[in-house]
């Protein structure tokens, strides 16, 4: 395929079903795509202790992030120079002082490089010191931690870190600002979903404000009914004041707005946002004050945005304090990962916000989660349905209009997604030849 056919299949208001369908583009992606950008690796706050280490797989490739004995941090691949064995196979834990490969016992330090192989005599008189093997497991070039937020760029091709994400980046400083010493800790475990879906249709869907009404109107009827007796003023339990405003009206998700920002990255919810009206905290309110100053503190917990997207790995949301990890695996195949952030600092009633939302919401077995997967499943298995060979993106789309660039948008509008597909194609095309032999797939 080349640097063409990619950008025949994305044009200004719709994208062809390829790009959901096709395991062949989806190989393709892994080594042109998702390696020259910046994806999520993990949350420094998971390896506090050197030889901690998190276990990743990011464009196809499995990765460690490792905490080192002088505090930093580093990604590295998770192989053995021997035989290609993964050094560590379970998703989280210690390493103590080394790495040691459980096939043959060959072992690494922290930063990667060989320590020792076992029948050393052997290798006397050959070339392995000389060889790639002798070079260790190797690291990843191109990490940053930004905010205790860990991620990697694993092709030497692509934009620095913060011309890449820009002022998105405001998302994640929203975040971890709501903590009165400015530090988070991932606790509660991680929800884990892989869903018979492609990566794409689920980042669509973070800035679409038109299902809810229609795909979760059982959940917000039910609580409706649940609730409907009790007096306007009444406190709202925590599951009602967030499952409730998933039923607001066309109205209320329009005029919420979002934002576009170049390379795919967006915010839903720059006005308002269905998290505006959780109950007010005077004492976390007060700490925050103290800790930011009043104006810093008051833009901080005045900006709820419903979801900020670092594109293509990461959502945010500042309240609750709740990130989604996409991680694809195959053309119909993602895993997500929903994450419950604590605010060190701040009272515990944020931090049961974050387990509520992410149990309620993004939990497989939630009010909310199954509706959505089975809308993606079966989209999955319809798109293939009939002469259609087009998803439409028409939503608040004039032609010839300028979508690049920071802009403002209605909170319904289709340019957030459009804007994800640009930037697709954008990275794809860069990195294909202009003129090899091949058709779309």
């Amino acid at each position: 395929m080349n640097r063409k056919d990619v950008l025949a299949l994305v044009q200004p208001d719709r994208v062809h079903r390829a790009l959901y369908l096709s395991q062949e583009l989806f190989e393709l992606e892994q080594h042109t795509f998702f390696a020259r950008t910046w994806n999520f690796v993990g949350h420094a706050s998971q390896i506090p202790q050197p030889g901690d280490y998190v276990a990743v797989q990011i464009a196809g490739q499995p990765l460690l992030m490792v905490r080192q004995p002088d505090g930093g941090i580093r990604v590295l691949y998770n192989r053995c120079a021997h035989k290609g064995m993964p050094l560590v196979t379970d998703g989280q834990g210690r390493a103590e002082r080394l790495l040691r490969c459980p096939y043959h016992a060959w072992t690494y330090r922290l930063d990667g490089s060989l320590l020792a192989t076992p029948l050393r005599a052997g290798y006397e008189g050959s070339a392995l010191q000389s060889s790639e093997a002798a070079q260790g497991m190797g690291a990843v070039a191109h990490v940053e931690v930004y905010r205790d937020f860990v991620f990697a760029r694993l092709s030497d091709s692509g934009p620095d870190f913060h011309a890449y994400f820009g002022e998105v980046l405001a998302a994640i400083d929203n975040l971890a600002d709501r903590s009165p010493v400015g530090r988070l800790r991932v606790e509660g475990g991680i929800l884990r979903n892989v869903i018979h879906c492609n990566w794409k249709m689920y980042l669509e869907n973070i800035n679409d404000t038109v299902h809810p009404l229609s795909a979760h109107e059982s959940a917000t009827q039910a609580a409706r009914r649940l609730w409907q007796d009790q007096p306007e003023d009444a406190p709202k339990p925590m599951a009602m004041e967030q499952i409730l405003p998933f039923g607001a009206g066309y109205d209320f998700f329009d005029r919420m707005g979002g934002r576009i920002y170049p390379h795919g990255h967006s915010m839903l919810g720059v006005n308002f946002s269905i998290h505006s009206g959780y109950a007010q905290v005077p004492e976390y309110e007060a700490a925050m004050q103290a800790a930011h100053g009043a104006e810093r503190a008051a833009e901080i917990l005045q900006r709820s945005p419903q979801n900020s997207v670092c594109f293509p790995s990461l959502a945010v949301k500042g309240s609750p304090q709740a990130i989604r990890v996409i991680r694809p695996l195959a053309a119909d195949r993602t895993l997500v990962e929903a994450w419950s952030l604590r605010a060190e600092g701040a009272p515990e009633l944020l931090f049961e916000r974050a387990m509520t939302y992410n149990r309620l919401v993004f939990s497989p077995m939630s009010m909310v989660a199954h509706d959505d997967v089975h809308l993606f499943e079966s989209m999955q298995q319809g798109l293939r349905a009939g002469p259609n060979d087009w998803v439409s993106l028409h939503r608040d789309h004039r032609p010839g209009a300028d979508e690049t660039g920071v802009r403002e948008v209605n909170g319904t509008s289709e340019a957030l997604m459009r804007n994800q597909f640009r930037a697709w194609a954008e990275v794809m095309a860069d990195a294909l030849p202009p003129d090899a032999p091949g058709e779309p797939a």
